[in-house]
């Protein structure tokens, strides 16, 4: 076989083109996908990687030959492949996309019925099994059929659903697609907005002449932050490659932490909606724990990634989750996350604080918790590690594993995990009120870490 299973991953696939994932290993997904999850009918998409549509069509030829029926909607965001799913009554979907990797990536997401996620302990692992070493299913004695669907008025209206349009006053909005699939659904949704959006590395293009995007690294902030200063606006938004995350700036360039958002996003939702629950990470809590009780709500914690945080908001029919990374979910939404919905709604609410600008709303909560972000460290053990800070800092505090180590005292917190697939320990460090404190020990426990 001339693919790679080496692009399977946790959550989904995601390799090199052509040498971990190209065409035989699209087709083969195909031919497996529809007789693993007993599929009629599913959603294919791409986003705006170069080898998309080529994928695409190695991916359809699978499903048709296996009996499946493929609805087509083209060039999308992954969000509305969950959103097709569903709307539709679909027996699956399959989006290709490598969302923030460089552009010589390309991979594949997929959801069975209800957008509901397929990962690693969910059929992921059992389709890598039959891709890497299973004779090709027969060809059905009927192809499927291909039927080319344009979903983009029916996706955006339901998006615009979330907030109410009266409300919403004539800001002036700087929106980053960075090259990504948001744009053209920008253009569409801008017909219904008083917004005057002011436009960068609108146009999609796969090859990324503006880098890749993925507004988490400082480096590609920049390019908003300057537009959002140069044009006087009131805010700025950006998005990655297939807008699945979006992340907002205030009117004076800064960007703004995911972690704040959760909170800020909670409030939202439980001003409309009193006594919901609300999901969120074990990486930064205090901030949202607080929010979320003094709306009314009830705080739920989860272990952090997409597929655990849908699971615990269908078993809590949470009507909100959120995690630090810039990944926020909702329960109208199939309890999929969306990049779309979270900008609509912090300019709702900020069209309704008379006077308040968005710097104003955010830094009382960033300097009632200070954090650290996430800081990454390369160790030879990660385990080791995590026994070594564990020893030193459990016996003096509170204990808890959710996700990987949480430690927290009177008046700090911080949390250390792993990565799933390299060499990597991810460190989050908050405080109540305490900028110094919130350095002094994130610095501490760096050094301690990469001894």
């Amino acid at each position: 076989m001339s693919c790679c299973v080496n692009a399977f991953g946790a959550y989904d696939i995601r390799g090199i083109v052509p040498e971990e994932v190209n065409e035989e290993l699209a087709y083969r997904i195909g031919k497996f996908f529809p007789v693993l999850f007993k599929a009629h009918k599913v959603v294919v998409g791409h986003d705006i990687r170069l080898s998309g549509p080529g994928l695409q069509k190695a991916l359809t030829r699978g499903l048709t030959e296996s009996g499946c029926d493929v609805i087509d909607i083209g060039q999308c965001g992954t969000e509305m492949i969950y959103f097709a799913t569903a709307h539709l009554k679909l027996d699956g979907g399959i989006m290709i996309t490598a969302s923030h990797n460089p552009k010589e990536y390309n991979g594949m997401k997929f959801v069975r019925q209800e957008a509901k996620p397929i990962s690693g302990d969910t059929g992921l692992r059992e389709l890598e099994a039959q891709v890497a070493g299973g004779e090709l299913p027969a060809m059905a004695e009927t192809a499927g059929k291909v039927e080319k669907f344009d979903i983009t008025e029916e996706y955006v209206k339901h998006i615009l659903s979330y907030v109410d349009m009266s409300k919403l006053k004539p800001l002036k909005v700087v929106v980053n697609a960075g090259n990504g699939a948001a744009g053209p659904i920008l253009d569409v949704m801008e017909k219904y907005l008083p917004f005057e959006l002011v436009k960068v590395y609108h146009q999609p293009d796969g090859s990324f002449p503006n880098g890749v995007p993925n507004p988490l690294l400082p480096d590609n902030r920049e390019a908003t932050a300057k537009a959002v200063r140069e044009s006087g606006a009131d805010a700025g938004v950006a998005w990655d490659g297939d807008f699945d995350r979006c992340f907002m700036f205030d009117e004076q360039g800064n960007f703004i932490e995911g972690y704040y958002m959760v909170g800020f996003l909670a409030k939202a939702f439980l001003q409309k909606n009193a006594g919901e629950k609300i999901i969120y990470d074990p990486r930064l809590t205090w901030n949202t724990e607080e929010i979320v009780t003094a709306n009314g709500g009830v705080p739920v914690i989860s272990k952090s990634g997409h597929a655990f945080i849908k699971e615990k908001m269908r078993a809590e029919n949470a009507i909100y989750g959120g995690e630090m990374s810039a990944h926020h979910y909702f329960r109208d939404f199939s309890y999929c996350d969306s990049g779309m919905i979270p900008w609509l709604l912090v300019l709702e609410l900020l069209s309704q604080d008379e006077g308040k600008q968005l710097s104003e709303l955010m830094q009382e909560r960033m300097e009632m918790y200070p954090c650290s972000g996430e800081i990454n460290s390369k160790v030879k053990d990660a385990d080791e590690v995590l026994a070594r800070i564990e020893a030193e800092y459990g016996p003096q505090g509170k204990v808890t594993r959710v996700d990987g180590l949480s430690v927290e005292f009177d008046n700090w917190r911080f949390n250390l995990r792993k990565s799933n697939t390299e060499p990597v320990i991810r460190l989050n460090v908050e405080t109540r009120q305490d900028e110094a404190l919130m350095q002094q020990k994130t610095d501490e426990l760096l050094r301690k870490i990469r001894e």
